[in-house]
């Protein structure tokens, strides 16, 4: 037998669960799909750099993980070996913090406690979707077997898409590595982003710890993965410089980096979004936040026009400036820093000096961080 649903979201990561709820409070009722077992869902361990205005959006459906969210009160902006820096400052703004870190397992735990019972169908894999004018009919299979499902619209939210012709990929020639280490003294509840000519280096307030975000060319992502503890530190601590001494690095992980964009963001009766949508480049944290933006924006377009093609429509128009901003943001920034020009060096530091100077330009800028395009008239 076929069972029928009105919205079938594919990704119960954080932003599939946060369209989930944010439908869900709204009256609308959908259902989840994910390829992994529930377990798997909140073991992650990656940190998440979310804005304030992600923080908002979570406290509206009261999914805001307070006690183990990690406040960015300042961030520090430098270039290595040039001069000029910018340092924003949360009191600046009117704000508690500027942003957050936390771990994808503890958000996705505070999302997943709002998710009601058989709402999610995890281990599940798609095998094959049939489109048509009024929906989409998915086959599945889970440990109960295989079993079709008819949704008026299906939405992807399961992560970065392989090779996909819908698809345009820029790569970075760059692969970021993951670790955590220890700051002496403390990090004070400041966010440094230290750019290089291999690439950005983000260190992120984690609890007691930094999270790290060493961005590299490949050959040397392949040296320092290769280096022991000691030698990793010291290898990070030459990018960042002296202003604090990093430590006990914990386990590395590293991938690549590009920008994969979605020419189209609706076909008939699918939508995609978060990383589906676009994948940015992890320099100054844009790409989780952009993906809960798309998410809300979704849900309230549906809860007010309803399911259909024209509201599909008014989403993919609606998320047009967020999306184009984002991208040209991330990657005018990475072209603009990642390499050793003396005259690119040059003005850098000037732009770096004139943001620091310069409160509106400063502005600008902290806002367009913390809430993207809605955060503009």
């Amino acid at each position: 037998m076929t069972e029928h649903v009105d919205i079938l979201i594919v990704g119960a990561g954080p932003v599939g669960m946060t369209l989930h709820c944010a439908l869900a409070a709204g009256g609308l009722k959908s259902r989840l799909i994910d390829r992994r077992p529930q377990a798997a869902l909140q073991a992650d361990p990656r940190a998440l750099a979310l804005s304030h205005g992600a923080r908002q959006l979570l406290e509206q459906l009261a999914a805001w993980p307070a006690r183990v969210a990690t406040p960015i009160e300042t961030i520090h902006v430098s270039q290595k070996d040039g001069f000029g820096r910018t340092l924003i400052d949360h009191a600046e703004h009117g704000l508690p913090a500027l942003g957050y870190v936390v771990r994808y397992r503890d958000l996705a735990a505070a999302l997943a406690v709002r998710i009601e019972a058989g709402a999610l169908i995890a281990g599940a894999e798609i095998i094959d979707t049939a489109p048509d004018d009024d929906g989409v009919r998915v086959l599945l299979r889970d440990a109960g077997g295989e079993r079709e499902l008819r949704c008026r619209l299906l939405v992807h939210a399961e992560g970065t898409p392989g090779d996909d012709p819908a698809v345009t990929v820029s790569d970075y020639a760059q692969h970021a590595v993951i670790c955590e280490v220890t700051p002496e003294p403390g990090h004070g509840r400041r966010a440094w982003e230290r750019f290089t000519p291999d690439g950005p280096l983000a260190l992120l307030p984690l609890g007691d710890e930094y999270s790290v975000v060493f961005t590299l060319p490949p050959a040397k992502a392949d040296a320092v993965m290769a280096l022991d503890d000691a030698a990793f530190a010291a290898a990070l601590q030459a990018q960042f410089g002296r202003r604090l001494r990093l430590s006990r690095p914990g386990p590395r992980s590293r991938f690549p980096l590009a920008l994969r964009r979605r020419r189209t963001l609706v076909d008939g009766r699918q939508v995609w979004i978060g990383n589906c949508a676009q994948t940015l480049h992890p320099v100054s944290g844009q790409g989780f936040n952009l993906g809960l933006r798309d998410a809300w924006q979704l849900a309230e377009i549906l809860l007010a026009d309803g399911v259909d093609r024209a509201s599909l429509d008014r989403y993919a128009a609606s998320r047009r400036l967020d999306r184009d901003g984002g991208a040209l943001f991330t990657d005018g920034i990475v072209r603009l820093f990642s390499n050793d020009c003396a005259p690119l060096k040059l003005a850098r530091g000037l732009g770096l000096w004139a943001l620091d100077v310069f409160p509106p330009a400063r502005h600008f800028v902290a806002k367009r961080m913390i809430w993207g395009a809605r955060a503009w008239p």
